[in-house]
């Protein structure tokens, strides 16, 4: 009992089914940033020519304005000019950025959408429950994850950006273009690098992300025998087993027939082949059989691999009706199957 109550099992498919329809999946967000952030930085490498222009315009704009009287309507209109060009330089990238958002999900877990993820759930803002979880062993390990990812990508970052502030004296002579220039370069640097850090705590978190994830999804002995049972129990499995079931023996016959001695037809209704080997059974063995397309069917197989056909609608109907496939026929159909078989060998030159 004790081995049935412990979840040692490996999830099924169907326990993981379930748990993606109720929006369950593994879902690392540290590549989640990673892709997030590789695709911000080619949209900015990408964009930084068009932003870099309404950036310089949007400075012309306001060095026109020294000396000029300030007033309400001034104001409007600086306002009006900053929100436009500010939208034409963020907007790009920020529609970039989303997009990638959307792909690093797509890539993570596939298309998913369920609204059991969104759905009220009163027992989630239960103040004990939230206490409990808020000060538990797992809340405190990713409290210590994102701290040393925080400060491991910061302190990096912060160490190559107090290398770049020396360098500001020099800057300040450029002119605007080769200033925002050299701050495109800089910036540059400094995302890669920790876009590579971010990329090493990624592949850790996908990882342990996963692991957590399947190991959550353990299923005990007797959860999957109740699953087995219930799928068993449902009508729509049963046809789909059924159905495959007769897939499989139907392939199964059809690779017989190229096997057989004879296929007797109604001619165009039934055709049932028969395979005889005096070493292996004592009386002819039905090795196929159908009705209407399946019928044509062993036949196209047969005529391709020059079995002989042979018309006996009787023979055919009884055969048929009264021998199941893999089975020897009866002694009542001895004696005309034997008339079969001995023209076919006849033809042979048996």
């Amino acid at each position: 009992m004790a081995d049935d109550a412990e979840k040692t099992e490996e999830p099924t498919p169907k326990k993981i089914e379930d748990a993606r329809k109720e929006g369950n999946v593994p879902k690392s967000q540290d590549a989640s940033g990673v892709i997030t952030l590789f695709v911000a930085i080619l949209a900015f490498l990408m964009l930084f020519p068009f932003m870099a222009k309404h950036m310089i315009l949007l400075f012309k704009y306001y060095f026109s304005l020294v000396g000029t009287h300030l007033d309400k309507v001034s104001m409007i209109d600086i306002a009006i000019v900053t929100i436009k060009e500010f939208l034409l330089m963020v907007l790009p990238l920020a529609t970039a950025v989303a997009v990638a958002g959307i792909i690093a999900a797509f890539a993570q877990f596939g298309f998913l959408f369920t609204t059991k993820a969104i759905m009220p759930d009163f027992k989630k803002i239960d103040p004990i429950k939230g206490t409990k979880n808020l000060f538990s062993l797992k809340k405190m390990i990713e409290g210590l994850k994102v701290t040393l990812k925080s400060f491991t990508t910061l302190g990096v970052g912060f160490i190559f950006f107090f290398h770049f502030i020396t360098e500001l004296p020099t800057v300040a002579l450029f002119g605007l273009s080769d200033q925002l220039t050299w701050l495109k370069d800089k910036m540059l640097v400094i995302a890669f690098v920790m876009l590579f850090i971010i990329f090493i705590f990624a592949i850790i978190d996908i990882i342990i992300v996963r692991k957590q994830y399947f190991d959550g999804l353990k299923m005990s002995k007797q959860e999957i025998k109740d699953e087995m049972k219930n799928m068993e129990g449902d009508p729509l499995i049963k046809s789909k087993i059924r159905q495959i079931q007769m897939q499989a023996s139907r392939k199964r016959m059809m690779a017989e027939v190229p096997n057989a001695d004879v296929v007797i037809t109604n001619p165009t209704h039934y055709a049932v082949a028969i395979k005889y080997d005096a070493e292996i059974a004592h009386a002819p063995i039905v090795v196929a059989k159908g009705m209407d397309n399946i019928a044509l069917q062993i036949k196209k197989i047969a005529r391709e691999n020059n079995v002989h056909i042979v018309q006996n609608p009787p023979l055919a109907r009884s055969l048929y009706s009264e021998v199941e496939v893999e089975k020897a026929i009866p002694e009542t159909l001895f004696a005309a199957v034997a008339e079969v078989l001995a023209y076919v060998y006849k033809m042979n030159k048996k």
